[in-house]
């Protein structure tokens, strides 16, 4: 038996290897063949990544942040109401909550934009004169509500059933115990996934521009493409890029630790 775990971890290391060195060769020969000069001139131009500043910071980071602070706000509220619908005792709010969701989850985002910022307009007046700020910003709301609510109503059911046996033998009526008690116990369990879910979100606020957006309004990604088009240039691409990962290292980052302080306790 200890001969057979002995040959299993032998395997195991030789594979490990066989992909290493497979990597490393795959790059020596990528720095091989490729035109260095053309790469750095097309990818990494200094003098395009300067003009991109400070735009891209003050203006489409910021409106990427916006986007996603508003995005998430609504959500949030939205997923705190389906998360309690879903746990409810009354089986039309269970039913309501059920079909929001997994309509929300199977469809992609991508769809859902475009149906809100380009569909709804076409039946309600009230879409129609509405900014496409706020289009795009609903449905991400929408969408991260969706997938929010089963995150919350997890945190919530996680929550040990005495908790709420607790708080109404001390008079407490069932809405405040779930207020006073059950729901900061599962905030604290969901806030790792929460912030992952933050961190998504920032990037999916990209798909924003399938409906158009204003000079004022442009996001990360729709910023870097028309640049990449007026330079004829690669580089503003790679700098959002950079700027993307300035934004979502840190949260995830965070997440990690959260996820580390929860397991310890």
């Amino acid at each position: 038996m200890f001969a057979g775990g002995l040959a299993k971890k032998r395997k195991q290391t030789r594979i490990r290897w066989t992909i290493y060195v497979s990597f490393i060769a795959l790059a020596i020969a990528f720095a091989i063949v490729a035109d260095w000069p053309k790469l750095q001139k097309n990818l990494a131009n200094p003098e395009v990544a300067a003009s991109l500043f400070p735009d891209i910071v003050f203006l489409a980071a910021r409106n990427t942040l916006i986007f996603t602070a508003v995005g998430f706000t609504g959500g949030f509220i939205i997923a705190m109401t389906m998360a309690l619908m879903r746990i409810s005792k009354i089986r039309v709010f269970r039913v309501v909550s059920t079909i929001y969701i997994e309509i929300l989850r199977g469809l992609p985002l991508l769809l859902t934009i475009i149906l809100v910022g380009l569909g709804l307009p076409l039946g309600f007046s009230a879409f129609r004169q509405m900014p496409i700020f706020w289009r795009g910003v609903i449905a991400l709301a929408l969408v991260t509500g969706a997938y929010m609510a089963e995150t919350i109503r997890a945190g919530i059911e996680s929550v040990p059933a005495g908790q709420n046996e607790a708080g109404r033998s001390l008079g407490l009526s069932k809405g405040q115990t779930m207020r006073w008690i059950i729901l900061p116990q599962a905030l604290r369990t969901i806030v790792p996934p929460l912030t992952n879910e933050f961190v998504i979100l920032i990037k999916d606020t990209s798909l924003i521009s399938a409906l158009g957006v204003t000079a004022s309004t442009k996001e990360l990604t729709r910023f870097a493409r028309e640049e990449v088009i007026s330079n004829a240039n690669a580089t503003p691409l790679i700098v959002a890029g950079l700027v993307y990962l300035a934004l979502t290292i840190p949260l995830t980052q965070v997440a990690k630790r959260l996820e580390t302080k929860k397991g310890r306790v």
